[in-house]
């Protein structure tokens, strides 16, 4: 489960782009809190916490306490140049709400997998999966377990163990997670290998044409 991130806020008396460069040049991030039908909070954060926040990598599936309300960070955004922290949404929660939030994927198990001990490669596809879940009990991370894959074998969303209590947003099974792709050598092999099969093929197939003109120019021959 995800730890619980803390983080200080003071309100803002102020709104619009001047108030916010300002906060800015103090050090302060400006944010908003909504939902639960209420009316938004104006805040503004201490950016150096806000940034050793982000820093952790579990910013975004967290359950944040800001001010002393239960929130989930909805959208950050960042500076084009500095990528400074220039402005924070989040979402008020309860304590057992069921949200769907993204959650990062991490592949174990890889020195189980023949087709990566044979130079394979694992192409991910989705390295956050949308889970429903309780907002007690969000994982920190979804582990997928690439035992026993090889070369051309798939995992699906159908495939991946998920977390007691979470169930994934995506309804289809069939949803690709990952592949185990052969590497460019490995291409390289089996394409030069396809194109002497075929070399071979074609040579064969023209002996075989010439075998049987041949045959018929005896066969005019004896007439």
């Amino acid at each position: 489960m995800s730890d619980t991130i803390t983080l200080a806020a003071e309100t803002r008396d102020r709104v619009g782009k001047g108030a916010s460069r300002a906060l800015r040049r103090d050090g302060r991030v400006p944010a908003v809190i909504y939902g639960q039908n209420k009316q938004p909070a104006s805040i503004h954060l201490e950016e150096k916490e806000l940034v050793k926040a982000l820093m952790t990598g579990h910013f975004m599936n967290s359950v944040i306490m800001v001010g002393g309300q239960r929130t989930l960070a909805k959208d950050v955004a960042f500076h084009p140049v500095t990528d400074r922290p220039t402005h924070v949404d989040f979402l008020r929660i309860a304590e057992h709400e069921t949200v769907t939030i993204a959650v990062p994927v991490v592949f174990v198990d890889e020195e189980l997998s023949p087709g990566l001990k044979k130079g394979g490669v694992l192409n991910i596809v989705a390295h956050e999966l949308e889970l429903t879940v309780d907002a007690a009990n969000i994982p920190s991370e979804i582990s997928v377990s690439v035992k026993g894959k090889d070369v051309g074998d798939t995992i699906h969303i159908g495939d991946v163990r998920l977390p007691k209590g979470a169930t994934a947003a995506v309804e289809d099974p069939d949803f690709t997670v990952a592949t185990l792709v052969a590497p460019s050598a490995m291409l390289a092999e089996a394409q030069e290998q396809a194109a002497e099969e075929a070399a071979l093929a074609e040579a064969a197939s023209a002996e075989a044409a010439e075998e049987a003109a041949a045959d018929e120019t005896e066969d005019d021959k004896g007439e």
